[in-house]
């Protein structure tokens, strides 16, 4: 598995406690450092089942700058809100876990770390 942290959020710092704590094997991913791509993001959103304004961080000073509490929420506006994560990736909420099975879980609770964990192999 994979986690997108920024070792600066509480919440990243949680998750990986949470994470070493239950002996899990992952990757880090800072993805202020090593920004996903736009194929990257599109990728994780299907693993989410989630839109991009879902996980966008739209509290930010650069949200705010860009104004995307006014943006669209249909179909035809997906791609300005991706383009948009992949250029400010502040905006990007985390952590998110990319599990074993295929699926990803925005891991802001222990509740959601744990789900992730649940979707190892059992060899693990």
């Amino acid at each position: 598995m994979e986690i997108w942290i920024n070792p600066a959020c509480s919440k990243c710092r949680g998750a990986l406690s949470l994470l070493d704590a239950e002996g899990a094997e992952y990757t880090v991913r800072r993805y202020l450092e090593e920004v996903p791509t736009e194929d990257e993001i599109r990728v994780v959103l299907d693993r989410l089942g989630l839109e991009p304004w879902d996980i966008t961080r739209t509290q930010e000073a650069v949200a705010k700058e860009l104004g995307v509490t006014e943006w669209g929420r249909a179909e035809e506006d997906r791609e300005r809100w991706v383009a948009a994560l992949a250029a400010h990736p502040k905006l990007i909420q985390r952590p998110i876990i990319t599990a074993d099975d295929g699926s990803a879980v925005v891991a802001r609770t222990d509740e959601a770390v744990r789900d992730a964990l649940s979707r190892r192999p059992a060899s693990e």
